[in-house]
């Protein structure tokens, strides 16, 4: 017990001052955004979720929050879960389907590949929540940052479209937003949706466009190059599933059986993606360089679509820079993660 109750002290420690961040998520079955809910759930010292809002990205928007309700369940947290668009600004699946026909495979393509008028379906082994999330996700996310000025951190996990709307919807917030810290873009790495192109950008590049060009004061960004220096390989996995818990048994469904598919392919590995920007939030000195860049999303239709390019100044001269994340000290974040996961 002082074993757990001094890890537990040393972790709320990491971070100082305590955070309120808005959680926005395209959340499937668990992956790394139900293990970023969990770990920010389960470190109150440092983030109070001010609420949590879901987009279009890995699946459609209400299937993510079927999901959620799940994890929550399992945490015992009866939270509210908020939906705000329902589809990209621009991009459909039509589109979608004709990149891939004239310019080669999409490895990725999250949500299209689905219905968004199929039923609902449970996490495995499990009945429907029968939970309904409540809608106006994106005026949740405006009137949060209206009331605490400054002082809202969003943690962005999935494409940018719930934000690019509030910034739309509401100009003059761009500034009273603390910080957005999000996973997105290819700066230096091929793309993992299109050779081009990260996912959360490609699903919605005029949206991440939209995010890149605005004028919130900080932007903290964790690309492709620096999620695959955050590798999750079956050794890791082995020791995270062996806690036994409601939520490891999720992971372990998740991971096991589904994509990386553990169980079936030893030999696998996953990046811990959107792990990386909710872990510096707990702890941000495991990141060990960064670099200021000025940064844009291609949105002209064609093979180059969602990719991440420098910004022409000339054409947002308002736009504030990125921290751009470079390398990790990747076994002080593993053990945050696993930490956590389990406790």
């Amino acid at each position: 017990m002082a074993r757990l109750l001094g890890a537990i002290l040393l972790l709320a420690g990491l971070a100082g001052a305590r955070e309120t961040v808005v959680f926005d998520t395209d959340s499937g079955l668990f992956g790394d955004d139900g293990a970023s809910l969990v770990m920010l759930l389960r470190s109150p010292a440092q983030v109070s979720i001010a609420a949590i809002t879901v987009v279009p990205g890995n699946v459609w928007s209400d299937q993510g929050a079927e999901y959620l309700f799940h994890i929550l369940d399992l945490l015992k947290r009866p939270t509210l879960v908020y939906t705000g668009a329902q589809t990209p600004l621009l991009h459909t699946p039509a589109m979608a389907r004709e990149e891939q026909r004239r310019w080669g495979p999409i490895a990725y393509s999250g949500a299209f590949a689905e219905n968004p008028q199929a039923a609902l379906v449970p996490a495995p082994g499990a009945k429907l929540t029968r939970r309904q999330p409540h809608g106006g996700g994106v005026e949740r996310l405006i009137g949060e940052i209206e009331r605490h000025p400054g002082a809202i951190t969003i943690l962005a996990l999935g494409p940018l479209t719930n934000i690019a709307l509030a910034l739309r919807l509401q100009p003059d917030i761009e500034t009273k937003i603390k910080q957005i810290v999000l996973m997105g873009g290819n700066v230096r790495s091929n793309g993992n949706a299109s050779p081009s192109a990260e996912f959360n950008f490609w699903f919605d590049a005029e949206a991440a466009r939209l995010v890149l060009r605005s004028r919130i004061p900080k932007k903290i960004l964790f690309d492709l190059d620096v999620c695959n220096r955050a590798p999750l390989r079956k050794a890791q996995f082995d020791e995270i599933v062996a806690a036994g818990t409601p939520i490891t048994d999720l992971y372990r469904e998740d991971y096991g059986r589904r994509y990386p598919g553990f169980l079936e392919h030893p030999n696998a590995v996953v990046s811990l993606w959107d792990v990386l920007p909710t872990a510096w939030l707990l702890d941000p000195a495991f990141v060990t360089r960064s670099e200021t860049r000025y940064l844009d999303v291609q949105t002209s239709w064609g093979r180059f679509y969602g990719a991440t390019v420098p910004l022409d100044r000339r054409q947002a001269p308002l736009a504030t820079p990125v921290t751009l994340m470079l390398d990790i000290d990747y076994p002080r974040v593993y053990k945050l993660y696993r930490a956590l996961l389990t406790q």
